[in-house]
């Protein structure tokens, strides 16, 4: 068996497929916006860490846009931080598979708007942190967020949405998409697997009104070609991560 390839690839399961031995932290990720599109399964492949290979649904990869209100970040059974346990976040992010057939989520950009979660995830995870001005509204039932980085590039996001209150099932696509147990990402040389566990999604109606998916071309992806194939409006789920394990070399 080589690197990045698998005998047995775990389901997609709507709830964890194994618990945590160990809380490493807690979050609350609240009024998510999900958009997705198509990408090219070579571009995706060069862009995963080492020991990791694109997770394609029917042949095909994907980009996922996400935008996000981080509340309530703790310690192991610490008490949630405050000022600095609470913020927006806007990721690019790809789906991946390890040898052990564990899906997960590569990350290619995070923006956030406070900046020692973004020095602190860099530097203990390894995880490609940008601080930005993020700025989230909901006004009855519409939502948005606004997105820029602070760096002078230009690059960021945005995105404009009406919410119904009419809950909506998520597709299979939709759920390979959202059923993500855990990230892929490199550190001093080694990638490694965080997981994480929440309990199950539940979705509402959401029409897209606009976006701008710019992050995504900084990302070092192709920016996408016409509107994104999935549009998802999430209330929130509570999280948990365990400790991260390293892949086998």
């Amino acid at each position: 068996m080589t690197a990045g390839t698998s005998a047995h690839v775990e389901d997609v399961t709507p709830l964890p497929p194994r618990p945590l031995s160990h809380v490493l932290f807690r979050q609350w990720w609240r009024e998510l916006v999900f958009l997705h599109w198509a990408a090219d399964p070579d571009e995706v492949a060069r862009l995963l860490p080492p020991g990791t290979t694109p997770d394609l649904h029917l042949g095909r990869a994907y980009v996922g846009l996400v935008f996000f209100r981080m509340d309530q970040l703790a310690v192991g059974r610490g008490p949630a931080l405050p000022y600095l346990g609470s913020f927006g976040e806007v990721n690019v992010r790809l789906y991946s598979r390890d040898a052990l057939g564990r899906r997960g989520v590569v990350f290619r950009s995070l923006d956030c708007d406070r900046l020692l979660p973004v020095l602190t995830a860099r530097a203990a995870f390894g995880l490609p942190y940008r601080w930005a001005r993020i700025h989230a509204r909901r006004t009855g039932s519409g939502i948005s967020y606004d997105c820029l980085r602070r760096d002078g590039s230009g690059a960021g996001a945005c995105v404009r949405a009406e919410v119904s209150p009419e809950p909506y099932e998520a597709n299979a696509l939709e759920e390979f998409l959202t059923c993500r147990w855990g990230l892929h990402a490199r550190l001093r040389g080694r990638t490694y697997y965080l997981p994480n566990t929440h309990p199950r999604w539940t979705f509402n109606r959401a029409e897209l009104t606009s976006y701008d998916e710019t992050a995504i071309a900084a990302a070092g992806l192709s920016a996408p070609r016409g509107n994104p194939v999935s549009v998802l409006y999430a209330p929130g789920v509570p999280v948990r991560f365990g400790a991260p394990l390293r892949l086998p070399r």
